[in-house]
């Protein structure tokens, strides 16, 4: 085949086969290149089809937007009866004695739950089998109803949390005592409780709690009537907990958010945190700071999520609780000096953490493996040419045998 200058650009010129020297070493370092290629395309490979998350920030522009709150947390000390959970915020929302959408489980002395227990409703946590009968007088508190009839006992007490009473003396009430409520009430005094559900709240600063007794409106301040739960002190009531789970989540967030948070270690602080005190009169607190948090995936489905972050703070009230008459019984005012119970005070976070689904492109794999390819080579290269010319000056001289291997 004629010459032309085109041959000159030629990049790869060959030599003669029979000017090739080859040796052992050689041999050996070309099988543990092959390797070595081998090993880190693979890697790179798994790279490329690996899916990652970048996280970036930016304010959070979303408004009239509701969260969920959903919470399972067991109170080892405190029957169910005594407790109430109440919600409110910044935007003037008060929900008191909160039931939709909430079960309480009745657990005895050793944790163990009672079997057919679990109610929504105040006054079947006292009398399972109660039934509305007669209308009934109030006793001078405000009716719950229309009919401004007190059907049972829960309706009496009800009406007196309205007028603003605390519910002392249930014996001189008829409809307590047709019920048995005092009884009712001691057969359960040493029983815990488990109270697990989901809460609606608005995104803004709020309050949810969990304490003891009814709550009611007086003076523009949230008051808890604790006669029932102080009464019983003596119990060994105490406000120590055990929480299963805590989280914040959209209303409309699917369950196997849950695994992408574990996948980028997005964790609930609060789950599986457990509390203990010995003295009834005490306060938990958590503040909490919910951030949220958005997932962009690569097929241009969104999904919108909530994380948090908790610290805790305790005290106990019997050191320097202010306690307040109402005329009725003992009350203890919210925003002086608090009230036992577990508080958990959120604040929402001005900026949305967005996770965007992202994949490496196959012109960067392309180059990452022809620099693997050339750099493996090349170093491979390097070392023979060391490693022969070395020997080469040991010897002093080459001794080739007639098929050109180096003796």
């Amino acid at each position: 085949m004629p010459k032309s200058g085109f041959m000159g650009f030629d990049a790869f010129a060959k030599t003669l086969e029979e000017s090739r020297i080859r040796t052992n070493f050689g041999a050996y370092l070309t099988i543990i290149c092959a390797i070595l290629i081998s090993f880190l395309t693979f890697n790179e490979f798994r790279d490329y089809r690996a899916v990652d998350f970048k996280p970036r920030i930016i304010v959070d522009q979303s408004r009239s937007e509701k969260l969920q709150l959903n919470f399972n947390v067991t109170f080892p000390r405190v029957p169910c009866y005594l407790l109430s959970l109440d919600l409110m915020d910044v935007s003037g929302e008060q929900v008191r004695d909160l039931r939709h959408a909430i079960v309480r489980t009745r657990l005895s002395e050793k944790g163990e739950t009672i079997d057919g227990m679990k109610t929504a409703g105040m006054s079947g946590y006292l009398n399972e089998v109660a039934k509305p009968r007669e209308c009934g007088s109030c006793y001078g508190g405000v009716p719950p109803n229309e009919e401004k009839c007190c059907y049972t006992c829960d309706d009496v007490r009800e009406s007196y949390v309205k007028q603003g009473w605390s519910f002392v003396n249930p014996d001189g009430v008829k409809q307590c005592l047709d019920e048995h409520w005092a009884e009712r009430v001691k057969e359960q005094s040493s029983e815990g409780c488990n109270v697990a559900g989901l809460v609606d709240v608005n995104k803004v600063v709020g309050n949810f709690h969990i304490s003891p007794g009814r709550s009611f409106q007086s003076n523009a301040h949230h008051i808890h009537d604790l006669v029932p739960y102080l009464k019983n002190a003596n119990n060994h009531h105490d406000f120590g907990h055990i929480l299963h789970h805590f989280s914040f989540k959209s209303s409309n967030e699917p369950a196997d958010t849950d695994n992408l948070k574990e996948m980028l270690n997005i964790n609930d602080p609060l789950s599986n945190t457990k509390a203990h005190t010995e003295v009834s009169n005490y306060m938990f607190q958590y503040f909490l700071k919910v951030v949220s948090t958005d997932f962009d995936f690569l097929n241009g489905e969104k999904l919108n999520s909530h994380q948090y972050s908790a610290t805790a703070y305790e005290r106990n009230l019997d050191e320097k609780g202010i306690y307040a008459q109402d005329g009725h019984g003992q009350t203890i005012l919210h925003g002086v000096e608090g009230f036992p119970g577990v508080f958990f005070n959120y604040d929402i976070s001005p900026l949305r953490v967005i996770y965007t689904e992202s994949r490496r492109s196959f012109a960067s794999f392309l180059t990452s493996t022809c620099a693997i390819v050339g750099g493996v080579l090349t170093v491979a290269s390097i070392i023979d040419a060391g490693v022969f010319g070395a020997r080469q000056k040991l010897t002093g001289k080459t001794h080739s045998s007639a098929d050109g291997k180096l003796l």
